[in-house]
């Protein structure tokens, strides 16, 4: 089993993206945390407040393919599709 691990950032190009993540942001993180699989998940705002710090961590990619599937068809997902994600993921294996 090989752990994924995400990590990077979250950028809005405005501050209505900016608002539409802090409105859908703390319950995304509420279902992400809930998830069987997740062992950690942290979204944090940065000293810039287009920008959020992003650290994930899902058991296996089994757990990870399942959170990306929730993700698309979310709330989360929906509203902010067209915010920019910078992300290295470590442990994928497809």
């Amino acid at each position: 089993m090989t752990e994924i691990h995400i990590t990077g950032q979250l950028v809005c190009s405005t501050e209505e993206e900016a608002r539409v993540v802090r409105l859908h942001l703390p319950d995304h993180v509420r279902l992400t945390r809930a998830e069987v699989g997740c062992t950690s998940f942290e979204v944090i705002p940065t000293d810039d407040p287009l920008v959020w710090s992003v650290e994930e961590r899902f058991e296996d990619q089994d757990v990870f393919d399942s959170h990306q599937q929730r993700v698309v068809s979310s709330e989360w997902g929906r509203a902010t599709a067209g915010v920019e994600r910078r992300y290295s993921i470590e442990g994928l294996i497809r």
